[in-house]
């Protein structure tokens, strides 16, 4: 492999710093379209699974609206694409979290220093005010949510009180791995734009790009391999101890519902310690599980509900554990268990 131990440990870029964007070139174009025909809807949810690019995509659009606020300009209308030269004023503002009109709501770390599980009410209360601001020269505003999914649930009916009554020139970006979960009234007022997962080269490109490998290289190919389309998973199974991991909890899943206690008790001991990302691995793969076993099922009402059920109780559970600092183990015993019942019906 190309990259030494240092590299593979370095955090890939924020998708605020992100300026390579690969695969979903018609969903690019989309918002390019409505933006410089005068058909750009307010406010937009950007729907598909985690680590695909959507919140790249919206960052991407935000960068090109507040560098050219004018939609009939011939700087508009010649774009081939909404990509921002990354030396424009405002892709470094962007970057540097400093561009006075674009508000961003997502998950902030607590007065200990700990990220806390949902965005929460307080940040979607700076909406109002934001929104209520003049945009610096007559320009936009936009907000981009990151995610939708992540919403305390008193955020999430502050933000509709402003989607239901946009000022003019705003511009809400919505990225949500479950858009079908939000509030009928959220999407409502939104539209729709669901990008899918990546083919297995893009991704490779799109992870050589963030971590500034050859798309080429083994262990890249391996991680685009076993992402299901996910940039941000190939980038979390670059690590090798990730890999094996979903590998491990993949092998338990293959097996349902037959169940080994003894490698339920492995698994749980490689889950252990205060690091987050076993954790959120974990949690991702069986997720990956249930969502495959509802594209699936026979669309029979009782059989869908009960996976969604089984989807929303194991995300639920995996928060509470990451939010309290608690035990591994059990939560893989109660997970496994739940799965096994839902793997019979």
């Amino acid at each position: 492999m190309s990259r030494n131990e240092d590299d593979a440990a370095e955090a890939p870029p924020h998708p605020r710093e992100t300026t390579a964007f690969f695969g979903h070139a018609a969903a690019e174009r989309g918002l390019l379209d409505a933006y410089r025909t005068g058909r750009m809807s307010h406010a937009w949810i950007l729907g598909g699974p985690p680590g695909i690019g959507k919140a790249t995509l919206a960052y991407r659009m935000a960068r090109f609206v507040l560098a050219h606020p004018d939609a009939a300009a011939l700087a508009v209308r010649a774009a081939p694409s909404l990509a921002l030269d990354p030396a424009h004023p405002v892709a470094r503002q962007v970057a540097g979290r400093a561009h006075p009109d674009l508000l961003v709501l997502e998950r902030t770390e607590n007065d200990k220093g700990v990220l806390r599980t949902m965005i929460a009410v307080e940040q979607t209360d700076r909406t109002v005010s934001f929104f209520g601001s003049t945009a610096g020269a007559g320009g936009w505003r936009v907000c981009i949510v990151d995610s939708a999914d992540e919403l305390h649930p008193a955020a999430a009916n502050k933000l509709l009180k402003v989607l239901e009554e946009p000022p003019a020139r705003a511009l809400f970006l919505v990225a949500s791995h479950a858009p079908g979960r939000l509030l009928p009234t959220i999407r409502s007022r939104c539209s729709r734009l669901d990008l899918r997962p990546l083919g297995e080269d893009d991704v490779a490109r799109a992870a050589a790009a963030a971590i500034g490998a050859d798309a080429g290289d083994a262990d890249i190919r391996t991680a685009a391999a076993a992402a299901d389309g996910s940039v941000g998973r190939a980038l979390m199974l670059l690590g090798g101890e990730t890999l094996a991991l979903r590998q491990q909890v993949m092998a338990l899943l293959a097996a349902l519902p037959a169940t080994d206690a003894k490698a339920l008790h492995a698994l749980g001991d490689a889950l252990g310690g205060a690091d987050r990302g076993p954790l959120a691995t974990f949690t991702e793969t069986v997720c990956d599980w249930l969502s495959a076993r509802l594209d699936s099922e026979p669309r029979e009402a009782g059989r869908l509900a009960r996976v969604a059920e089984v989807w929303e109780k194991v995300n639920r559970a995996a928060r509470e554990v990451e939010e309290f600092n608690l035990d591994r183990k059990p939560l893989v015993f109660a997970v496994f268990g739940l799965l096994a019942e839902t793997a019979r019906l």
